[in-house]
């Protein structure tokens, strides 16, 4: 009885010592990052959060700001992390990362995508709901100008609504040279949304409502599995032409795609240098974009907390993060759980 009491409290013990902050973690100032407003970003973040709570001990903390705030807050290092990074889009990061100031780590979400979108129904039409095909033809951003009364903008009715992201993310910025790239500007209204929130919820409302809709998306997100939805078609990638979009002062921008996704973890210089183990943890996250985007709705329809969510996948899918950290930080991590 003796030494089964003993065993017992040897293994409580080495549980404890696992469940514990490290010592000198605890004596760092908190290590910030950037609070991203849209549902991908905000779960990655708290993924990440809590690895690195749970398991190397860090305190971490959350600023608020626009994708392009928050950029230049990481040059600044006033940032220490954002969780997802669109890396190589905008100026500022370009500049602040030619100069040493930012890095971006690990590919962390493949196969994500961006672009313009409309309902499937408005191309085919939804018989069992009773809506016609109102845009039949419709393929291209060049198709277009014959259709903006099918989009036709409630206070300007005589141009359609392209709905964009909200002002202050760097796509909003390339949404809007696109417009002008594609001649657009004069048949169609540049509508931002005031967050990433109220752009879901313009969407949503329409697709529902059987009413077309015009808009900016990407993925990962809930939205892309929710719904049937057709990618307008773009002039393919043009590196040179792409410079032209990311760059709100350029006035006579040229039309392509998207630059080809690559979501990263950016991270300021000193971060990089003083936090080596979290470099090598952040540069192998790699979460399957089927199973984000199943989570990511779940977590859109039951309106759940981005940290409850996180804190369900690192129950439910040890064998994804576990290859992300060393045993010993899985470990107590999983203590913690």
């Amino acid at each position: 009885m003796t030494n089964i009491k003993n065993l017992l409290g040897g293994s409580l013990l080495v549980l404890g010592l696992l469940a514990q902050p490290l010592p000198a973690a605890e004596q760092r100032q908190p290590i910030h990052f950037a609070d991203l407003t849209w549902e991908s970003g905000s779960l990655i973040t708290e993924l990440l959060r809590l690895l690195v709570e749970k398991g190397y001990g860090y305190r971490t903390e959350t600023l608020p700001g626009s994708t392009v705030s928050l950029e230049a807050a990481l040059a600044r290092d006033d940032v220490q992390v954002i969780g997802e990074e669109w890396a190589g889009r905008s100026p500022a990061w370009i500049k602040a990362e030619g100069e040493g100031k930012v890095f971006a780590l690990g590919d962390t979400v493949k196969h994500a995508t961006e672009g313009w979108w409309v309902p499937e129904y408005v191309i085919k039409g939804d018989p069992e709901r009773g809506i016609p095909a109102l845009a039949p033809d419709l393929r291209s951003v060049a198709d277009l100008p014959r259709y903006k009364a099918v989009f036709s903008d409630p206070e300007s009715p005589e141009k359609g609504r392209f709905l964009n992201s909200p002002t202050g993310w760097t796509s909003e910025i390339v949404n809007s040279q696109k417009l002008k790239a594609y001649g657009l500007t004069d048949s169609f209204v540049n509508f931002r949304t005031g967050s990433g929130a109220a752009l879901d919820a313009e969407i949503s409302s329409s697709i529902r409502r059987g009413k077309p809709v015009l808009f900016y998306y990407w993925s990962p997100t809930p939205l892309l599995g929710r719904y049937k939805l057709v990618q307008l078609e773009e002039p393919p990638f043009d590196a040179a032409a792409w410079k032209t979009l990311a760059d709100a002062r350029y006035p006579n921008p040229r039309g392509t795609r998207s630059m080809p996704a690559r979501l990263t973890i950016g991270v300021s210089a000193p971060f990089r240098a003083e936090y080596p183990e979290l470099v090598a943890f952040f540069e192998k996250v790699d979460l399957p974009i089927g199973l984000l985007n199943s989570n990511l709705a779940d977590m859109s329809e039951k309106r759940l907390p981005p940290r409850q969510v996180a804190e369900r996948f690192l129950r439910e899918q040890p064998a994804i993060w576990q290859a992300w950290v060393p045993a010993d930080v899985a470990a107590r991590v999983s203590g913690s759980l």
